[in-house]
């Protein structure tokens, strides 16, 4: 383990080192074509023509006129345009080579950026195939000083152990529940909010919308403290699936981002609907919802995965059993490594089947990120314009 955090701070000292590089390469770049602008240049290492004086070639006549004839002009300016014209092809040569080595560098640092985002997923994938010694450096490994990168004996026991282990299928349905009526009770507020900030006019609409963005500014946690009292000791929701979806029902940032969008649509539509007779309702639902349905999409995957992941308030209000979500069922499981005899080894964990616990639970999102991610693109990006 300690040369595995050895190679990983070894890896991020290069990263560091590449970025840095390709940040001082662009910084270069970028200074020389500024002053090529202030100086009103075209291209790179231009030398300065020299001023040539053209000899002139006088005559005298009979009449005693100087007549001035430029016989040497026209070879000074052919040579001098085949002097700039071989000055501009070593230009571009430069310019050429030095794109394909910056284009290099920026290659190289995206890829150790990539790396760097997808070796822990591999490890930890690999890490749910191993056997505990395998993973430990114990017993057969215990001659070994690195650990291994791919499973020399490949376990698929370890995701049935740790589903049996973790009751994941309780859990998986406690966080599907919470978080599909969360979601959903979430969507009809946001659609309402957004739709009455965005199309329909009373007093005081600007007011009330600053302030709910500005309650943007305040961080979460400050609310932690408050709403476990109310909902516990107050209300009585403690250990009870009312207290896991209620508290967050309401998202100013997604009644912002749709908000924005619908006011992408024209106001010529709602004031035609309004005069054939079309209620705000049915305006809504035949036409707004279907123009921001890319936008509506995204929310109902963010607001999905924000439900999946959520662990602090669920860990302060529902510590029971029966309304345990996913993330806090992980937690508080054990994973024990059982000795030759059958008892538990107490100072050590079962990292492997952890890690297949933890390999299981992130396939959902996984899925939703590669199947979905472009309505999430499309929605937030749509909702940035307008007009």
């Amino acid at each position: 383990m300690t040369n595995l955090l050895s190679l990983s701070q070894g890896g991020m000292v290069a990263l560091l080192v590449i970025f840095g590089v390709v940040i001082l390469l662009e910084l270069c770049y970028i200074g020389y074509l500024c002053y090529l602008r202030a100086t009103g240049r075209k291209h790179f290492s231009l030398r300065r023509e020299r001023q040539t004086v053209t000899p002139r070639v006088e005559t005298q006549t009979d009449d005693g006129f100087a007549l001035t004839t430029e016989s040497l002009g026209d070879t000074k300016a052919l040579g001098k345009g085949v002097m700039k014209e071989r000055n501009i092809e070593t230009v571009k040569k430069v310019q050429k080579v030095t794109k394909i080595i910056v284009k290099i560098l920026i290659y190289i640092f995206l890829i150790a950026v990539a790396i760097s985002v997808l070796f822990p997923f591999y490890w930890m994938i690999i890490s749910s195939l191993k056997s505990y010694d395998e993973y430990a450096l114990e017993g057969d490994f215990a001659s070994r000083v690195s650990p291994t990168f791919f499973p020399q004996t490949i376990l698929w026991s370890n995701y049935a152990e740790a589903f049996s282990t973790a009751n994941l299928g309780t859990l998986f349905l406690n966080t599907v529940f919470v978080g599909i009526v969360s979601t959903i009770l979430s969507l009809i507020i946001t659609v309402l909010a957004a739709f009455a900030f965005a199309r329909l006019q009373f007093r005081g609409k600007n007011v009330l919308f600053a302030a709910l963005l500005a309650t943007m500014m305040i961080p979460g946690e400050l609310f932690t403290i408050t709403n476990y009292g109310t909902v516990t000791n107050i209300l009585g929701w403690g250990n009870t699936y009312t207290a896991l979806i209620v508290p967050f029902l309401v998202s100013v940032f997604y009644i912002y981002l749709l908000r924005q969008n619908f006011l992408q649509i024209p106001d010529e539509l709602y004031y035609a609907a309004k005069v054939d007779g079309t209620s705000d309702l049915k305006y809504l639902w035949k036409v707004m919802i279907p123009l921001a349905l890319p936008t509506i999409i995204s929310i109902t995957i963010l607001k999905m995965m924000g439900s999946w992941n959520s662990y602090i308030w669920p860990r302060l209000v529902a510590n029971d059993d029966l309304h345990q979500l996913i993330t806090n069922g992980l937690r508080d499981t054990q994973f024990n490594v059982y000795l030759p005899d059958g008892s538990i080894d107490q100072d050590k964990i079962n990292y492997p089947v952890q890690m297949a616990a933890v390999t299981l639970v992130s396939i959902p999102l996984f899925l939703v990120f590669i199947f979905l991610r472009k309505y999430i693109m499309k929605g937030v990006s749509r909702s940035g314009l307008k007009g």
